[in-house]
């Protein structure tokens, strides 16, 4: 688990402040809402769809279930798995063309990983 920084920088997401790092992942994944998803896809130049929303939920309630960020290759099978025969991977970054931690963690409010997989 990463180490929470000492000084944590705040955005404004409707009036509430939002403590972020150094790198702008959420210090506390608890405090994230649609709206943040939302100020923080603004931030990076990602117009949110159904599909990323698709992916989105699907490492929020995996967070919820396990309390850990779920690996991208989850998230590559999640979507394989609702589009019959799609490559995951590809629809992934085609989603979310930095990658996974650069904006997909973000936008989904986990904090920022030690160590990922990008499948």
């Amino acid at each position: 688990m990463r180490v929470v920084p000492e000084v944590p920088r705040y955005i404004d997401v409707q009036g509430r402040q939002i403590a972020v790092d150094e790198q702008g992942f959420l210090i506390d994944p608890g405090q994230w809402t649609e709206e943040v998803a939302a100020f923080m896809a603004d931030q990076l130049d990602v117009t949110l769809t159904p599909a990323h929303w698709t992916v989105i939920r699907f490492m929020r309630d995996r967070l919820e279930e396990t309390q850990i960020s779920p690996d991208a290759r989850h998230a590559f099978r999640h979507l394989e798995a609702g589009l019959a025969g799609a490559n995951g991977k590809k629809l992934f970054f085609d989603l979310f063309p930095k990658g996974y931690v650069s904006q997909a963690c973000r936008i989904a409010g986990m904090r920022q990983p030690r160590a990922w997989s990008t499948g």
